[in-house]
């Protein structure tokens, strides 16, 4: 969530564009809810943008080979600590286009490139892939869609956010996001109500 406000408020023209995305299918009589989800095809755009530059486990679950093989002409040994690095392959220059560039445009219509195989891992692929993933785009898409159709969102200081990596298991940024955010005149009524 840190990750997609970050980006939303270095390209505040994307963030616009999901407002008004969030605007046309929901309005702003009635809170955004889970059954709207399917209908911001363009905001769950910027949360697998968003996981692809950023994703939240970068070296994804261990997996253990159970057998000696070999695999792209490297001899690996039964019992070896396998790692797949989502972060270098989702940022790789032979896969993605602009690789470093924020484009949820990149999304529309599924993964850009997808015939071309497992390019776009967040949550791992085939039987151990995390059995919480859809829940968790469910949960973050309705989160995001939440706080953009609620508040109107500024830079704390007017500066482009840091998007410096910090170090650890997860993705987490180095510098918190501090951020100013002013109830919606359009939804302060709704939001008294809660």
């Amino acid at each position: 969530m840190e990750w997609a406000m970050s980006l939303l408020l270095n390209h505040p023209h994307i963030l616009q564009k999901a407002r008004n995305e969030i605007n046309t299918a929901v309005g702003n009589c009635r809170l955004v809810e889970d059954s709207d989800v399917t209908k911001l095809s363009y905001l769950q755009c910027i949360v697998n943008e968003t996981l692809r530059l950023f994703p939240v486990g970068p070296l994804l679950v261990p997996h253990f080979s159970s057998e000696d093989c070999t695999v792209g002409g490297y001899h690996v040994s039964k019992g070896t600590v396998l790692l797949v690095n989502a972060w270098a392959l989702h940022r790789s220059l032979d896969l993605w286009k602009d690789p470093m560039d924020f484009r949820p445009e990149r999304f529309i219509g599924g993964v850009e490139g997808e015939g071309e195989g497992f390019k776009f891992i967040p949550f791992g692929v085939g039987r151990r892939a995390c059995p919480g993933s859809n829940l968790a785009m469910k949960t973050v898409t309705l989160t995001l869609a939440s706080l953009i159709q609620c508040f109107d969102w500024e830079r704390a200081d007017g500066e482009l956010v840091d998007m410096e990596e910090g170090a650890g298991l997860t993705m987490a940024k180095k510098k918190p996001l501090v951020a100013m955010c002013t109830p919606r005149s359009s939804m302060i009524t709704i939001l008294t109500q809660l």
